[in-house]
Order: structure tokens, then sequence, then C-alpha cells
């Protein structure tokens, strides 16, 4: 079959003008929260910490901050976008439309990590109002902030299949996602914690995502840079291997 762009555009379009009418949820909600983390973390406690690496506080958390809202926005997203087709029993027209299940996934995700990307992009440069920021590598930012935009939209997508309700929706991303964020070095260095925390640390897949960003910005990172791609491209095939599996077998997809 004929790859299906007229399909794609209009899920994907349609996806879009979602979240511009709940631009406030969608956008301002997520950028005034950021900015209140730099006014606690940054300047109010950033004033008393030493240098990261040789990075301040201030600007040392950025990375953190943008990933945290990140992997947020995208499990949000792209749970929710599919999640609404089921629960309103719309998603039986998309999938007896003359789209592919690759077709329904690249819209679906494509417009969830657009979002995201956005998003990341928007909280850097409200970033730059509060602390000094530098790029070191600027073209690998970009492709890691899209890279890691989408692998987390299927991720989201995943959920959203998964999910039987509301509250389902919210487990994974609440309990597991957030922690293990927050556990990950979005606001520290993991060579900071003590020999066993350290090694407990390197058990966290979000451990690599957020260093591998950071080492974008600042040269330096908990792990290597090249650790940090291949777990991310790991985790990113992985997720698209559960949603070809899910639209294969019609998991929660068809009564």
């Amino acid at each position: 079959m004929n790859f299906n762009g007229h399909g794609v555009w209009a899920i994907y379009r349609f996806e879009m003008a979602r979240a511009l009418r709940t631009l406030w949820q969608s956008v301002v909600t997520p950028v005034i929260t950021t900015a209140l983390y730099f006014v606690v973390f940054g300047s109010a406690i950033g004033g008393r910490m030493q240098a990261v690496d040789g990075v301040a506080y201030g600007a040392f958390i950025v990375p953190g901050l943008i990933m945290l809202s990140l992997f947020t926005q995208s499990i949000f997203n792209a749970s929710f976008g599919i999640y609404f087709p089921k629960f309103t029993g719309t998603i039986y027209e998309i999938l007896s439309a003359p789209v592919s299940s690759l077709e329904v996934v690249l819209a679906y995700v494509g417009a969830a990590a657009t979002k995201s990307a956005v998003l990341g992009l928007i909280i850097l440069a409200t970033a730059a109002f509060f602390v000094p920021l530098q790029v070191l590598h600027p073209v690998m930012m970009l492709a890691m902030l899209v890279l890691i935009s989408v692998t987390f939209s299927l991720f989201g997508f995943i959920i959203g299949i998964w999910a039987g309700s509301f509250e389902q929706l919210n487990f994974i991303p609440m309990l597991i996602v957030t922690p293990l964020t927050f556990l990950g070095g979005s606001f520290y260095s993991i060579d900071m914690l003590p020999e066993g925390w350290r090694t407990v640390a390197l058990f966290n897949p979000v451990v690599y995502l957020i260093s591998g960003f950071r080492w974008t910005f600042y040269g330096a990172g908990d792990v290597a840079i090249g650790i940090s791609v291949a777990a991310t491209l790991g985790f990113f095939a992985l997720c698209l291997a559960v949603v070809m599996w899910m639209f294969k077998t019609g998991y929660r997809l068809k009564a």
C-alpha cells in the first residue's frame, strides 16, 4: 500500500490543533513552572552552591529541567492523544481508515514529539533570561532533543494504548518516570553521590539521557556520550517494537 500522506497529515494537524486550543496547559504552564525552578534552585540555592564540573549551578541544571519537562510532556501528549479516541470509541474509525499502523504511529507520535521539542526550545530560551548559557554542540543538542522527544512520545503512546482508565494513564508518569528523573541527575551530578549510591544510580536509565543531553551543552556528563546515545537509541528501538506488536496483535485496540 502506498504511503497515505493525506491521512498522516490529517491526524497530525488535528493533534496540533488540540495543543493550540489548550495553549495555556500545553505551553504556558510548563514554562511558568520551569521559571519557578530557576528562581528557587538557580537563584536562591544556586548562589550558595559551588560550581559543578566548572559550570555555575544555575546553568548546570538547565539540561535537567528541559529533560524533566520533555519526559513529562512527551508522555502526556502521546498517551492522551491515543487514549482519547479509545475512550470515545473513535479509534475504530482510525483503524478502519485507509492508513497503516505505521502511519497512525507516525502521525500521533510526530505530533506529540513536535509539541515536546518546541516546548523544550521555549524553556531553553526562558532559561537564558535567568542564567548565562552556552551550548558547545548545538547540532547534537537539537538531535538529542528530537530523539528523546520521539522516544518518550513512543513510550507515552504505549501507555495510552495500555491504559484502561485515566488513573492508569497517569500511573507510570507520576509514580515511575518523574521519580526516576529527579533521581537521574536533573539537579546534581551523580559523581557527587557516595560510591555505593553512584553505582545504584547507573541502573537508572534516565541518567544516561540527562547526561547525554548535558554533554551537548558543556562537553561533560556523568557517562560517556557514546553510551548515552546508545542507551537512547536502544530505548527507542524497544518502544517502537512494542508499538508495532500492539498494532499487529490488536492489544487493547480491538474489542
